[in-house]
């Protein structure tokens, strides 16, 4: 009987380890990653859900508005007397049925907003997943709310265990070739025009893998700066440091995403690191005050010494 119940447990351990067939992104999917604290990705996910929502109606307010006009004016089209009147008796039934199954189960606008931002669990400590649909494109969303954080005069801390946000403009599945078409796709409007044929760009490639080992990383690095340079036809230079855009390659499993950004993100924004935005404000914030405390305290003593004197 002693020897039952730990194999009872082993085995509750395996299904766990199993469980999850979500932890996977299919090809062509954008959309954010986000790291956060060890064991906290349910608690991140609900604050990104939440700050998400909340900056898709600012930046995107006006295309959501045209999206649901769009929608309604294509659900208004045909009068539902005119199509009874064309169904046989057993296509009406049909069609009532379906629109009994439809009643028990409304889409709210809720749900239908819910669709463009929607969390995928990857089943990867730390590392949680926001899947997205157009109109939101992720860097610029990215950067819309990466904007907000650095204004000095908003020192409200909305998350709590969200780290680093990474947008991904598209993916692909992980072999070379579809690596190079993702490239055409993504890297390619930023680097390839007849303006950079004659000065080009100080770029970077930064690679981050995650459960991946099917491609060596240098071996990425390496195809994509030939691809960027094409063989001395642009007049890119690579600079780890001084860039002007940076390539972000993110690897997990099966899925590489890619996207470009400029040379701001390891400067003033933080590799787009949320908490380290919000610590640099707030020791900016304590110097400032440190700074007038020593000012009062000069002006006073000053005064003291006037007053003294007289």
């Amino acid at each position: 009987m002693g020897n039952k119940r730990p194999a009872s447990g082993k085995g509750d351990q395996k299904k766990k380890k199993f469980k999850v067939s979500s932890g996977f992104l299919d090809p062509g999917t954008s959309g954010i990653y986000a790291t956060c604290s060890r064991r906290k990705e349910r608690q991140a996910a609900q604050e990104l859900g939440l700050l998400f929502e909340e900056k898709l109606q600012e930046v995107y307010g006006d295309q959501l508005k045209e999206l649901e006009k769009a929608n309604n004016e294509d659900g208004d089209g045909i009068k539902e007397d005119d199509v009874e009147e064309e169904l046989s008796i057993e296509d009406q039934i049909k069609q009532e049925l379906s629109e009994m199954k439809a009643s028990a189960n409304p889409v709210s606008k809720d749900d239908k907003k819910k669709e463009l931002l929607h969390f995928i669990d990857l089943n990867c400590e730390c590392v949680v997943f926001c899947k997205t649909r157009k109109p939101i494109i992720p860097e610029e969303f990215v950067q819309n709310i990466m904007d907000e954080l650095l204004d000095p005069n908003n020192m409200v801390k909305r998350t709590r265990y969200v780290q680093k946000l990474t947008p991904i403009t598209n993916s692909c599945s992980a072999t070379m070739e579809q690596i190079l078409k993702l490239a055409e796709k993504t890297i390619a409007p930023h680097f390839h025009s007849e303006e950079t044929e004659k000065e080009g760009f100080k770029f970077a490639i930064e690679v981050t893998r995650r459960n991946f080992n099917t491609i060596p990383k240098m071996d990425i690095i390496n195809n994509l700066v030939s691809f960027v340079c094409e063989n001395g036809k642009y007049k890119h230079k690579v600079d780890l440091k001084n860039y002007d855009k940076l390539i972000l390659v993110e690897c997990f499993k099966n899925n590489v995403g890619i996207s470009v950004v400029n040379g701001e993100y390891n400067k003033s924004y933080k590799k787009y690191n949320v908490q380290q935005i919000y610590e640099a404000k707030l020791k900016k914030e304590e110097e400032e005050e440190e700074d007038k405390k020593e000012k009062v305290e000069k002006l006073e003593e000053s005064n003291g010494e006037i007053n003294s004197e007289n």
